[in-house]
């Protein structure tokens, strides 16, 4: 028996070598997430990735959900919110630790800000519903047409120039 095979002593990992070729990804993916799993949490992830499903289109709206840690969600609602919030914040936790499948949120911390405005959708250029018009106009009259005219029109706007 070896000093690392010793009972009671803690056995010493051997160094890692590099190994050339082909291997397992397995062998890859935690040197590749551990960096993303420092920043953000599995579940955390999770809940914000999940949000408007955990607490539906209504809630979801008017919240966002901001940091989990030590069992505490950090939710950003309005004023208002924060306070009708606060009762429903059982079944709240309930939904989420439901959705995440065990008990990580034990308590939900409410944090009162405005939420940020979405930016309005960008206007038709003339030029490109002109630009849109003149794609489609071998095209018969129909849905099909008025259809792709939109796109055209949708394209050409968000395009830089």
């Amino acid at each position: 028996m070896t000093k690392q095979d010793a009972p009671g002593k803690h056995a010493q990992p051997a160094p890692s070598r590099h190994v050339y070729g082909p291997r397992q990804v397995s062998a890859l993916v935690p040197a590749l997430v551990r960096p993303a799993f420092r920043r953000r949490a599995p579940a955390t992830a999770q809940v914000l990735a999940d949000w408007d499903v955990i607490v539906g289109p209504a809630i979801a709206a008017v919240t966002t959900p901001r940091r989990l840690s030590a069992g505490t969600l950090a939710i950003t609602c309005p004023g208002p919110v924060a306070l009708e919030l606060q009762h429903l914040s059982g079944q709240l936790i309930e939904r989420i630790n439901t959705h995440l499948g065990k008990a990580t949120v034990t308590r939900l911390r409410f944090v009162q800000d405005a939420l940020p405005t979405p930016p309005p959708p960008p206007r038709a250029k003339p030029q490109a519903v002109a630009e849109a018009r003149a794609a489609v106009a071998s095209l018969p009259e129909g849905p099909l047409r008025d259809a792709l005219e939109a796109l055209g029109r949708m394209v050409l706007t968000r395009r830089p120039g």
